[in-house]
C-alpha cells in the first residue's frame, strides 16, 4: 500500500472569499501530492503569487510562492491509502497531464456551475477540487459521493476513507508536522 495526500487550504484570495461567501466552506482549495513531504503538490491554481490569472495546472510548494508568502492560512492534510498499482496509475496520469500542462486551463465556469450544483465538465479545463477528484476517480483510487465537477474541497474533509493527519496553520504543517514525519 502507498499513500496519496490531499491538502485543503483556505486562503484570503478573492476567489476563496467568494467561495466562502456562497458556501460557508471551511476550505476552498485542494491540492494533491504523492509524497509524504508534499513535494510537489499538484493543483489547478494561480501561476503567480500576486495575480489570480493566469491559472491552470501547476505544481505548488509549501516552501515558496503563495504558500510560503501566506503561511498562516488554515489547512488540513488528509491521507488516502491505495494499492501500489493504483498509486502508480495516479502518478502516471499526473505525469501525463504535467507533460501537457500548457494545454490545461482553469475552469472559472466549472467553479460557478459547481456552486450552482450543475455538473459541467469542459475538456482540459478544471478547478482545483475537480482536478483532484477527476484524477482519483479516473484511476479508481476513491469512490466519490458525486461527480468530479461537483466536488468541493470541503467534501474531502467529510469522507471516511481519508485519514486526517494534520489540521491547523500552514506554517505549523511545514515546521512541525512535516519535520516530525520524516
Amino acid at each position: 500500500m502507498k499513500s496519496i495526500y490531499i491538502l485543503l487550504t483556505k486562503s484570503e484570495t478573492i476567489t476563496s472569499r467568494m467561495i466562502r461567501l456562497t458556501t460557508a466552506a471551511k476550505y476552498t482549495h485542494a491540492s494533491l501530492s504523492l509524497e509524504p513531504d508534499l513535494s510537489p503538490l499538484y493543483s489547478f491554481a494561480r501561476r503567480f503569487v500576486h495575480l489570480p490569472l493566469p491559472a491552470g495546472l501547476c505544481t505548488e510548494s509549501l516552501h515558496k510562492g503563495y504558500f510560503k508568502r501566506y503561511d498562516e492560512i488554515p489547512c488540513a492534510l488528509y491521507e488516502l491509502e491505495v494499492p501500489d498499482s493504483v498509486w502508480d496509475a495516479v502518478r502516471a496520469d499526473i505525469e501525463q497531464m504535467m507533460a501537457d500542462a500548457p494545454s490545461y486551463r482553469f475552469s472559472v465556469m466549472g467553479l460557478i456551475f459547481c456552486g450552482l450544483k450543475v455538473p459541467v465538465h469542459r475538456r482540459n479545463r478544471y478547478f482545483c477540487s475537480e482536478f483532484v477528484s477527476e484524477v482519483l476517480h479516473r484511476n479508481n483510487a476513491l469512490i466519490l459521493p458525486k461527480k468530479p465537477s461537483l466536488m468541493s474541497p470541503q467534501d474531502y474533509s467529510e469522507m471516511s476513507e481519508l485519514k486526517c493527519l494534520y489540521e491547523g496553520a500552514l506554517r505549523s504543517l511545514r515546521t512541525q508536522y512535516l519535520l516530525q514525519s520524516v
